[in-house]
């Protein structure tokens, strides 16, 4: 339960005004099609092997910890990379939510040792796209966040904002 507590104070931190550290800023995200308990399962794998080849470690919630925040927001997959053995650091988050269930949005931080933290996120992305052809990339706004569902549209290059909602992803708006 510790974990799901981490993990939801995590979600709260990037939903407020509150000023992060450069090294959390997020850098790439993208969009990655895990319908199945199979292919949640051989992404999961995947994660945590490329995970600890980098000296990281990987958190995931048990079926029961999920069901225990669906009773807030339905989720059916949530996972976290971190650097140190204490949860020191978040390098990546992994998770779908109500309005996009079965499509896991991973989203990668600049880190502490952005060297790093880069060459795990280029490790795993080709991996990733190997195993999932339909994985896009998501857009990241200039206040660093990733536009809501319902703000994103699909191109053939990946998502983009709706010009209609840009407005409330500038740069200092709330």
């Amino acid at each position: 339960m510790q974990r799901v507590a981490s993990i939801l104070l995590l979600l709260c931190a990037s939903c407020g005004a509150v000023e992060q550290p450069k090294s959390a800023q997020t850098v790439a995200a993208y969009e990655i099609p895990l319908p199945t308990a199979s292919d949640k399962s051989h992404f999961l794998a995947l994660l945590t092997k490329k995970a600890v080849a980098y000296g990281f470690h990987v958190d995931a919630a048990t079926d029961s910890e999920l069901k225990i925040m669906s009773e807030v927001s339905p989720q059916t997959f949530n996972a976290t990379v971190w650097r140190g053995k204490n949860d020191e650091e978040p390098i990546a988050s992994a998770m779908d939510f109500q309005d996009r269930l079965g499509r896991v949005w991973i989203s990668f931080s600049l880190g502490e040792d952005p060297v790093r933290s880069r060459q795990f996120q280029e490790s795993l992305m080709p991996v990733i796209k190997d195993a999932w052809p339909e994985t896009t990339s998501l857009p990241i706004t200039p206040n660093g966040g990733i536009p809501l569902t319902e703000d994103l549209v699909r191109t053939s290059n990946g998502y983009t904002a709706d010009p209609a909602a840009a407005k409330k992803y500038e740069d200092g708006a709330r």
